[in-house]
C-alpha cells in the first residue's frame, strides 16, 4: 500500500508532451489551419448552435472528419471537451454555421499548440470536485449539458460532459440533477482510491447555485 502511495506522489510533471504537440500540429496542418490567426476562446461565449434548418448544408464527410480529429483531443484538452462535444452534435447535417464554429475551435487550437496539463509531483492528496451546467443550454431540446471537474490535490484527473436525459423546469433543477451525477461518479472515484489506501471522509463539491445546495443539503 505504501508503495501506491508513493507512486501517486511521484506524479511528473507534464506540460504538453511532445507526442501531444505533434498531434495538435497534424491536426492543424490536415485541414490548412497552421498558419492562422488564433483567437481567445474555442466557441463564442453562450453560442446558440442548434439545427439550422434554413442554413446551407455542407458536405458532412469533411465536418465529420474535423469533428474526428478533433474529438482524440479531449483526452489531454479539457478545455476544448464543451466547444468539441456540441459541434459533434450536428454531424448527420452540418451547415455553414456548424462548420464556422468548428473552423474556430482550430483557430483557438492554434493559438494554444503549448497548452497541457500540469500535474505537479508535491501536491496534496485532497480530492475535489466542481460542477455546473447550462439551464436549458441545448437549443433544439432545451437540455442542459453537465461539466464536472474532479482535482487529486493540484492534480486535474477526471473531467467529464453530458446532455441530461430531460429538460429541466428550473436552473435549481438543473443544477440538483448535475450535483447528483457528479456525486456518483465521485463515490465511484473513492472506491477506487481505496486500493491505494487512500481515504476520503469529506469530499468537498462545489456549485455555484445557492438553491441546489440548500435543497442538496435538505434531507427531507
Amino acid at each position: 500500500m505504501r508503495k501506491r502511495r508513493k507512486a501517486i506522489r511521484s506524479v511528473t510533471s507534464i506540460v504538453a508532451r511532445p507526442t501531444e504537440k505533434h498531434l495538435n500540429l497534424e491536426s492543424l496542418k490536415k485541414y490548412g489551419f497552421d498558419s492562422c490567426d488564433p483567437v481567445d476562446t474555442p466557441m463564442v461565449e453562450k453560442s446558440k448552435l442548434d439545427k439550422d434548418k434554413e442554413g446551407k448544408a455542407i458536405n458532412p464527410s469533411h465536418y465529420q472528419g474535423m469533428i474526428g480529429t478533433l474529438l482524440y483531443l479531449t483526452t489531454s484538452r479539457p478545455d476544448l471537451h464543451f466547444a468539441i462535444c456540441m459541434c459533434a452534435r450536428y454531424q448527420a447535417r452540418p451547415t455553414k454555421k456548424h462548420l464556422h464554429a468548428v473552423k474556430m475551435i482550430f483557430q483557438y487550437l492554434r493559438g494554444t499548440i503549448n497548452h497541457g496539463l500540469w500535474y505537479p509531483k508535491d501536491s496534496s492528496i485532497a480530492l475535489t470536485t466542481f460542477v455546473d451546467v447550462d439551464h436549458a443550454g441545448f437549443q433544439d431540446t432545451r437540455r442542459s449539458t453537465i461539466g464536472s471537474m474532479s482535482f487529486l490535490g493540484d492534480r486535474l484527473v477526471n473531467w467529464s460532459l453530458k446532455k441530461q436525459k430531460s429538460a429541466a423546469i428550473s436552473s435549481t433543477e438543473a443544477e440538483y440533477i448535475a450535483m447528483s451525477r457528479c456525486c456518483t461518479q465521485i463515490l465511484w472515484m473513492r472506491s477506487q482510491l481505496t486500493d491505494y489506501d487512500l481515504g476520503f471522509n469529506k469530499i468537498p463539491m462545489y456549485c455555484d447555485n445557492k438553491s441546489a445546495i440548500a435543497l442538496s443539503c435538505n434531507n427531507v
